[in-house]
């Protein structure tokens, strides 16, 4: 088989940290020694290395993720493995934000609430759909084993507010603030026509307000376990996105609040709040989707977008 690999990869400073935890693990480092002369399947390189097969796959796909190592299927469905080049060429950093990504992402579990205040009807699950501590008890979110929560739910006014950190070093300047997660209204059992306000504030600033068209149960949420029959299944992925120009939602413009008033500090937490307000004019309270649960794999998650001028 001809050589397939490049003389050389050059990877820009924003991918230094990527592919520096790849090369950081030495099972990593034996699989590139193998792969060194000839292309091995995922059971040769467990057979060569002495390693487990299932730890040979989870580190190939690291290497894969950084670009150092590519795949394909071989004649026996199995998957063959080779070094993408013979060297690297990593660009070092020369000003603030030049080693970040364009995109930087958090993800957050939901039940990794710094603050809240809800009512009954109100609870929360796991992702196997097991209720946590007791269903309609406004104690339970205070309990440590809220950090499993796959689902959480209240009625009525309240909110959950979360703590993220900054990413992004002193000096570097953003374009955009993104905030996306998987929601409905909420209502006992469910019920397809129950709107809810739901209003999303960083750092105290009102972003906007989508209104749920209803607690949805209508089918089985794509992740939603069959263990769960309580009535909530899934909800709709709401994006806000706060740009230099004003606040978004969906695409659509809120208001002026724009990113540059919203008192970002590299040293400050970002607090970002969903809440339904005690004023709104559908005040049904809400559901919020972890990764594991309802239509959409993903936690709650916000994206700085930097400017690459900067």
């Amino acid at each position: 088989m001809n050589d397939i690999r490049k003389e050389s990869l050059r990877y820009p400073a924003s991918r230094i940290v990527e592919v520096a935890k790849a090369l950081s693990g030495d099972v990593r480092v034996r699989i590139l020694e193998a792969l060194g002369e000839q292309p091995l399947s995922v059971g040769q390189l467990a057979e060569a290395l002495g390693v487990a097969q299932p730890t040979i796959s989870i580190n190939v796909q690291t290497l894969e993720q950084a670009g150092l190592v590519t795949s394909w299927q071989g004649n026996n469905r199995e998957k063959i493995c080779h070094v993408t080049a013979r060297s690297i060429v990593l660009e070092l950093p020369n000003r603030p934000g030049d080693g970040l990504l364009k995109t930087e992402e958090i993800s957050m579990p939901i039940g990794m609430y710094a603050s809240c205040s809800v009512q009954p009807t109100c609870g929360m699950a796991r992702k196997d759909g097991s209720i946590i501590g007791s269903q309609d008890d406004p104690r339970v979110f205070y309990m440590p084993e809220r950090t499993e929560a796959q689902l959480l739910w209240f009625s009525g006014a309240g909110y959950v507010e979360y703590l993220f950190a900054n990413p992004m070093p002193p000096g570097t300047k953003l374009d955009e603030l993104v905030f996306s997660a998987e929601l409905c209204s909420e209502a006992p059992g469910f019920r397809m026509e129950h709107p809810s306000d739901i209003s999303l504030f960083i750092n105290g600033q009102r972003i906007g307000t989508w209104t749920s068209e209803g607690d949805l149960g209508d089918r089985k949420g794509k992740l939603t376990p069959e263990k769960w029959r309580v009535g909530s299944e899934y909800g709709k992925l709401t994006e806000w996105r706060v740009t230099q120009h004003g606040s978004f939602l969906n695409g659509h413009k809120q208001n002026d609040t724009s990113i540059s008033e919203l008192d970002l500090s590299f040293n400050k937490p970002i607090a970002v709040r969903l809440e339904v307000s005690e004023n709104a004019a559908h005040a049904h309270g809400l559901n919020l989707f972890g990764r594991d649960f309802g239509d959409y794999e993903q936690d709650i998650k916000l994206s700085f977008i930097r400017n690459e001028e900067s």
